[in-house]
């Protein structure tokens, strides 16, 4: 397969073009490359060269088979699966999303989890759903304080939520959310016996969410989808809906739930 080289545009960080020449350069080649030929291809002085490469080696982008000689490195393989499988996600959930937000006429969001964090990746909203506090896509939220951050932490072990309540100190935003490490442990419990969660105006006063999970063809949660309302307007038979919807996405990605 052919890879075509960066644009014309220059980057303003002039390490970077070099780093990306590089790559480029590296991506021609089926196998490992010497020093020498990587710097004829990227233009760069050998010594440049060989400085960028180290550097590249120590974050795994690169690899050093043998002394003089590189290839790609797996990091970059394990960041296109990430964005892979985000992109793969938001594709089959858009439409459903928009058919939730439709029969809801509340906002409709699509997470996944990095690190201690969600990220919201894509929404369904309207201004007249008259709920002014959202999140924006890019946006984030704690683990423990969202209801899709509780879906990811409940599938973790309870040393892994251990670890994870150590790291963040279970920091809360305001009088509802979840501070200590027995609560968040049953809130948890519940989370999997219902297989959705809630976040009860925990992250922000005013504004309550359901999340449900969606999987992928292995049956990794890969994502969540939730609604999120003014307190005061959230219905609960938006749930049944909310649950079928994420189902329904998960279906497409080609998970199969396992036989009773």
């Amino acid at each position: 397969m052919k890879i075509e080289p960066v644009g014309e545009q220059k980057t303003t960080i002039q390490v970077i073009e070099r780093m990306v020449s590089l790559l480029d350069a590296l991506a021609r080649y089926p196998d490992p490359v010497s020093l020498k030929e990587l710097s004829k291809e990227s233009g760069l002085h050998p010594s440049t060269a060989h400085r960028i490469l180290n550097d590249m080696v120590l974050t795994r982008f690169v690899d050093r088979i043998e002394p003089g000689t590189y290839r790609l490195g797996m990091r970059l393989l394990e960041l296109g699966n990430v964005v892979k499988s985000r992109l793969s996600v938001r594709e089959a959930a858009l439409d459903f999303m928009r058919a939730l937000h439709k029969k809801t006429q509340q906002t409709i969001n699509l997470s996944v989890r990095q690190g201690d964090e969600i990220v919201y990746i894509d929404r369904a909203f309207s201004e007249r759903s008259g709920m002014q506090v959202v999140r924006a896509i890019g946006g984030r939220g704690p683990l423990h304080l969202t209801s899709t951050g509780k879906l990811f932490l409940s599938v973790d072990e309870p040393k892994a939520i251990r670890a994870y309540a150590t790291r963040t100190g279970l920091a809360g935003h305001n009088k509802n959310s979840i501070t200590d490490l027995p609560r968040l442990e049953r809130e948890l419990s519940l989370v999997r016996a219902r297989g959705y969660a809630r976040d009860n105006e925990e992250l922000e006063l005013g504004v309550r969410c359901m999340a449900a999970g969606i999987r992928d063809d292995g049956g990794k949660l890969v994502a969540g989808l939730s609604i999120s309302a003014p307190a005061d307007r959230l219905q609960e038979d938006w749930l049944d809906d909310l649950v079928n919807t994420a189902n329904q996405i998960s279906a497409t990605l080609g998970y199969m739930p396992a036989a009773d």
